[in-house]
């Protein structure tokens, strides 16, 4: 449990400014399926299907039907609701945001051979961080401010370094007093205590708001290989480039009216930048055994990203008529020679993913246009755990650095776990309109080291208009989500994290045009 929630406090001084954490890895792996209104609206299954851009991004091989070209352009509207329920407290909090899904180019050759060649080069909004979070509770079990404590008592400090040495943690709560000596400052041992904990019998008010934003966006090159119409085999290269910020403000207040108890609040605000740029490699086969089947098979290679944390913080206390209120930043303690934002670069190796799929397509013909709809499923295999961070060139000869990012993927390895995601969906063709509908589930990630458990299902459906070499597709996709959010974790005392249960629509408008 030590390595799981506290990989810092094994790490002397400086790299308890480091801003990642289990979490960090799996917001970039665990994502739904994006692409455009058609492969939305039938769940984002396109491992066996293919015939759409988003192929590209699913299983290339599918591009290997293609043989003319389309271009396509997908905007959309994404629109997130949260519901947490924290100590049972309940509150929401919601969240819109403009997005682009798959656009690009797609060109087919030789058509009306036993070999025909596709390409495609396509931009997809592969995952989307736009979320507002805000819980609030009376906690009796535990304060945010024994994690300071534990910091302390981790690395053995019993002096007046500890004012300095933690600049991102606990040296904050010393210098504003949320945190403080038991006998004064004075030679020899210090114990230290906090000056929330006191108030736990008649409760502790905590709030916690985070607003999120950012995404990652994939811009790919890829390649099929057309069989005589039975075997198709594709090759993509992608190139992610991944943006997230968020700002986080948790507070811990008096939940009384007591003015002499030496504590009314205590707040800590951060905000984490995120951004850098990556690649992978995708490859895939699809084969038809029978006219109307078609099997695939897809690996997804993991994604590797050289990324950048900006890091920044700050605290204040109000003990009241003890000290008044303090605030202070890292940039406060001249002992530290800091400066923020802190800047640390480092890289991330995402999990592979392998899909298997199957599909079923009515009146199965070379000329599309006859066809009369289709069935499809996918299932997918995502080892979360596999997750894992590295040194940039810049820290790779530091020991310490290589050090923290080991037992970080220890902690990785320890609270995820493989998981099967789930997608399916069907078309129905009148002519030149049709009625799609599709269901996905994504698994639980977690462990349940500490009652985690997590799943997002999707509904789907939408309609589309294809006539002489123009086509039209609007889609519906409403997201559920349950998962969990700890504002802190502890090592000897007893702590909550809120339960979050999302709701969210997302509108999707594909328009297309034969090249």
């Amino acid at each position: 449990m030590k390595k799981i929630f506290f990989i810092t406090a094994i790490v002397f001084t400086f790299l308890s400014s480091f801003a990642q954490e289990p979490a960090d890895a799996l917001r970039y792996s665990w994502i739904t399926q994006g692409g455009t209104a058609r492969q939305q609206a039938i769940g984002g299954a396109m491992g066996s299907l293919g015939g759409d851009i988003t192929a590209t991004f699913v299983n290339p091989a599918g591009l290997g039907f293609y043989k003319t070209g389309d271009f396509v352009f997908t905007p959309g509207l994404v629109m997130a609701n949260n519901k947490a329920t924290y100590y049972d407290h309940k509150e929401k909090d919601k969240k819109s945001q403009f997005v682009w899904g798959a656009t690009g180019f797609v060109g087919g050759t030789g058509q009306g051979k036993k070999k025909t060649h596709a390409y495609s080069l396509a931009i997809n909004r592969t995952a989307d961080f736009n979320s507002k979070i805000l819980y609030r509770g009376i906690n009796h079990e535990s304060s945010y401010s024994q994690k300071f404590l534990e910091q302390l008592s981790n690395n053995n400090i019993h002096d007046s370094s500890a004012a300095f040495l933690f600049p991102f943690g606990s040296s904050l709560a010393i210098n504003t007093f949320w945190i403080d000596t038991a006998n004064g400052w004075k030679s020899g041992n210090r114990t230290f205590q906090s000056l929330a904990t006191p108030l736990l019998p008649t409760g502790l008010i905590q709030e916690q708001m985070i607003s999120s934003n950012g995404g990652i966006t994939e811009v790919a090159l890829a390649g099929a290989t057309n069989f005589n119409d039975k075997f198709m085999f594709g090759v993509t290269f992608g190139v992610p480039i991944l943006s997230y910020e968020r700002r986080t403000t948790f507070t811990e207040a008096d939940a009384t009216a007591d003015e002499t108890n030496r504590f009314d609040f205590a707040k800590v605000t951060d905000k984490l930048s995120t951004k850098g740029v990556g690649f992978n490699l995708k490859a895939g086969l699809i084969y038809k055994p029978v006219e109307f089947i078609r099997l695939g098979l897809a690996v997804h290679t993991p994604s590797y990203y050289f990324l950048t944390d900006k890091y920044e913080i700050s605290m204040t206390t109000n003990t009241e008529n003890f000290q008044g209120t303090l605030t202070q930043r890292p940039d406060d303690i001249p002992e530290a020679g800091i400066v923020t934002p802190t800047e640390f670069k480092y890289s991330l190796m995402t999990p592979y993913k392998i899909i298997g799929s199957a599909s079923y397509v009515l009146r199965e013909i070379e000329d599309v246009r006859k066809q009369k709809g289709f069935l499809t499923v996918d299932v997918e295999y995502i080892n979360y755990k596999a997750s894992s961070f590295h040194t940039d060139e810049s820290n790779a000869d530091n020991q310490e650095t290589k050090t923290y990012l080991k037992t970080l993927n220890k902690a990785i390895d320890k609270a995820y776990k493989g998981a099967f995601n789930f997608r399916a969906g069907g078309e129905l063709k009148f002519t030149t309109i049709m009625a799609r509908a599709g269901i996905a589930y994504y698994g639980n990630p977690y462990k349940n080291i500490h009652g985690e458990k997590g799943s997002k299902f999707q509904l789907s459906g939408g309609l589309g208009y294809r006539n002489k070499g123009m086509f039209i597709d609007l889609t519906y996709v409403h997201t559920l989500t349950k998962d969990v959010h700890f504002a802190y974790r502890l090592q000897n005392s007893p702590y909550s994290g809120a339960q979050i249960k999302g709701s969210g629509g997302n509108v999707l408008l594909t328009v297309g045009f034969k090249i």
